[in-house]
C-alpha cells in the first residue's frame, strides 16, 4: 500500500472512531435519560428487600388436667378441622371423681334437708317449752302466795323457783338453737341452699375434667411439632403438638430504616415467594410497622455507647397482609422467603396504628360446652334426693 493511499484512510478511521465515541455517549446518555425517567416516575415510588419470610400463628396444645396418654389420632403434617378430638387420656380417675362428685351433691342435699326439718322440729321444741314455762310461771306465783301464808315449806317454794328459772333457761336456749337453724336456712330453699350449689358446682368440675381428657383442636391447620408418646404422662402446660392455621399467615418484610421515609399504613405491596417463583405473585397491604427495629427486640439489645462504634444501617420490620385468595389458590407455609415490593405514591396514611381493635383479632369458641345435659343430670339428683320424684310429682298435682 503506498503512502498516499495511508494518508486518505487515516482521516476516515479519525472520523469513524469519532462517530463510535459519539454514538457511545448518546448511548449512555439515552440511557441515563431512561433510568433518570424512570427512576422519577416510577422507581422514586418503590421500596423492595428480599429480607421477607412469612409468619404465622402456632396454636401449641397443652391438656388441661393431668392423664396418661391412649390414643393420638394425628401426626405431623395432618390436616385437622377445628374442635376434631387429637389426642385422648385415659378417663378412669376422672369418672370415678365424677361419680364421687354425684354421690357427694347427693348426700349433700339430704344433709340440707335435715336442716330445714330440724327448724320445724326445733319451732315445735319451742311451743312445748313454752307451756311448760307458763306451767313452771303458775306453780311458782301460786307456791310464792302459799309460802307468804306460810303454808308451805321453804324448801318447795325454792324449787318452785328453780324450776321456773330453769324453763326460762330452757325456753331461751330452744330460741338460739332456732335461730341458728334459721341462720342456715333462711332465704332460700332446699335445691338452692349454697352447701347444694357447692356440691354440683364440683359435680360440674368434675364433669368438665372428664370432658378434657379427648383433647381437640382449637383451630383448624396443619399438625406440627408433635411431641406427645403413648403412654406419657400429661400435665396441664405440657406441650403436645402444635397446630399451624395457613389462613393466619402474614409477611414480615425487614426494609433499611432509610426506605421507610415514604411508607405508609395500607399501601399496595406485591410479593412474590421463591417456593413459586415469579410466576405467583401476591398482592397485599401494609397492615403495619413496627414499634422498633429487629435488633431492638433482641434478648442482648446492642450497646453502641463504645468507643469504636460503626454506624449500621438497620432494619425495621414491616408487616404486611395478603389477598386471602391468593393464599387459598397458591398456599404459603411459615418461615418461606419473599421478595415485597411497596407502592409509595399515596403518603396520606398514618405511619403508625393508633387506634385499638374493635374486634378480637383471634378467637375460638371450641370450649364451650354444651352442659344442658349435665344441668339436667344434677337436676335429676337433686329432686331425687328431696322426695321430688316423677311418682311424688304426679301425687301433688
Amino acid at each position: 500500500m503506498s503512502d498516499a493511499s495511508q494518508t486518505e484512510q487515516a482521516p476516515r478511521k479519525r472520523r469513524l472512531r469519532k462517530r463510535w465515541l459519539i454514538g457511545l455517549a448518546c448511548l449512555f446518555v439515552v440511557a441515563g435519560a431512561a433510568y433518570g425517567a424512570y427512576w422519577y416516575f416510577i422507581a422514586r415510588f418503590s421500596v423492595a428487600t428480599d429480607d421477607a419470610y412469612v409468619h404465622g400463628n402456632q396454636v401449641s396444645l397443652m391438656p388441661r388436667v393431668t392423664g396418661t396418654v391412649t390414643r393420638i389420632d394425628v401426626d405431623d403434617t395432618d390436616y385437622v378441622a377445628r374442635g376434631q378430638p387429637v389426642v385422648h387420656l385415659d378417663e378412669t380417675d376422672a369418672r370415678v371423681a365424677l361419680e364421687q362428685a354425684e354421690a357427694n351433691l347427693a348426700q349433700t342435699v339430704r344433709q340440707v334437708s335435715q336442716l330445714y326439718a330440724q327448724a320445724e322440729q326445733q319451732q315445735a321444741v319451742i311451743d312445748q317449752r313454752e307451756a311448760t314455762l307458763a306451767q313452771a310461771h303458775r306453780d311458782y306465783q301460786r307456791a310464792s302466795q302459799l309460802y307468804q301464808k306460810r303454808s308451805i315449806a321453804e324448801e318447795r317454794y325454792q324449787q318452785a323457783e328453780t324450776d321456773w328459772l330453769n324453763a326460762k333457761a330452757d325456753l331461751e336456749a330452744a330460741r338460739s338453737a332456732l335461730d341458728a337453724l334459721q341462720t342456715q336456712t333462711r332465704g332460700t330453699d332446699p335445691a338452692h341452699h349454697p352447701r347444694v350449689q357447692a356440691a354440683a358446682a364440683e359435680m360440674r368440675r368434675a364433669w368438665l375434667d372428664l370432658t378434657r381428657t379427648t383433647i381437640v383442636a382449637p383451630v383448624g391447620g396443619h399438625v406440627a411439632k408433635r411431641s406427645v408418646q403413648l403412654g406419657q404422662q400429661v400435665a396441664p402446660g405440657d406441650p403436645m403438638m402444635a397446630i399451624v392455621p395457613l389462613d393466619q399467615i402474614w409477611v414480615e418484610a425487614n426494609f433499611k430504616e432509610t426506605d421507610l421515609t415514604r411508607v405508609r399504613i395500607d399501601q399496595p405491596v406485591t410479593v412474590t415467594a421463591d417456593f413459586y417463583g415469579g410466576d405467583v405473585v401476591y398482592h397485599g397491604r401494609v397492615e403495619a410497622l413496627s414499634a422498633g427495629t429487629g435488633s431492638a427486640f433482641e434478648l442482648l439489645p446492642p450497646q453502641n455507647a463504645t468507643g469504636n462504634w460503626i454506624k449500621v444501617v438497620q432494619r425495621v420490620p414491616v408487616r404486611i397482609r395478603l389477598d386471602p385468595d391468593e393464599l387459598a389458590a397458591h398456599p404459603l407455609r411459615i418461615g418461606l422467603s419473599l421478595t415485597a415490593s411497596i407502592d409509595v405514591h399515596d403518603i396520606d396514611g398514618a405511619s403508625l396504628t393508633r387506634r385499638a381493635p374493635q374486634d378480637p383479632r383471634y378467637q375460638t369458641h371450641t370450649y364451650r360446652y354444651d352442659d344442658a345435659a349435665l344441668d339436667e343430670r344434677i337436676d335429676t339428683i337433686i329432686r331425687h334426693n328431696l322426695g321430688e320424684t316423677p311418682a311424688a310429682d304426679a301425687a301433688k298435682e
